[in-house]
């Protein structure tokens, strides 16, 4: 019975309102081209995957993105006492440097590589130092389509390493990046509301809690 009112007093107020519950003529427009890629990822990447681990069971998956460093202190909820608003003196200035992080997803184990640039050449590094860590076996690496990730380094590096394997996320699509999870830890911990006033000292301490943490995924 109460259902029923609700219901009616939705059509009234719809109807007052210039509205109507009608189907739609079209269906253009439905399938957003990043859903339709994201899509077309999980059924051709699993199948890809699938096939790795029957023909090469000892591969390692890594999951791999870059990430800036401001000196500039982000903000973030802390406890403070009523009726007194914290304060956090933050650095005027946009300094900055960059971060390549790349997270084992068995592991955990992080590997991070430090770069006032991101492009190709020191892209093709920050693979080599995986493939390092990871000798005699094969790995797949999963990251997103930044122009940096490819470039003439990258290719020579890949067609000089057959055992490594480049897996792209869909365009934007941060969310199944397991890396975006581990930057997201690293800043609640050391950036956020921070009060370091050097940059080296800060992304020092960045990259120390990302090397001496796990990062457990359930990629």
């Amino acid at each position: 019975m109460v259902w029923r009112w609700v219901s009616k007093f939705i059509f009234l107020f719809a109807h007052f309102s210039g509205l109507w519950f009608q189907l739609s003529k079209s269906r253009e427009g439905l399938q957003d081209p990043q859903w339709v890629e994201s899509a077309w990822f999980w059924r051709t990447g699993w199948k890809k995957l699938i096939d790795i681990a029957q023909e090469a069971p000892e591969t390692v998956f890594w999951a791999a993105d870059e990430a800036g460093l401001y000196l500039q202190a982000t903000t973030s909820f802390v406890w403070s006492a009523i009726g007194e608003t914290p304060i956090v003196r933050t650095d005027p200035g946009r300094k900055q440097t960059h971060f390549y992080g790349g997270v084992n997803l068995g592991s955990g184990k992080e590997i991070v590589l430090r770069s006032d640039v991101m492009v190709s050449e020191v892209s093709a590094q920050f693979l080599q130092a995986i493939l390092d860590s990871e000798p005699n076996v094969p790995v797949v690496v999963f990251w997103d389509r930044a122009p940096w990730h490819r470039g003439e380094e990258v290719k020579k590096l890949l067609d000089s390493n057959p055992r490594l394997q480049i897996i792209f996320f869909p365009t934007a699509s941060p969310d199944l990046n397991p890396q975006e999870h581990v930057w997201k830890a690293a800043r609640k911990v050391i950036s956020h509301n921070h009060t370091i006033s050097s940059l080296p000292e800060l992304a020092n301490r960045f990259e120390e809690f990302l090397t001496n943490t796990a990062f457990p995924s359930s990629f």
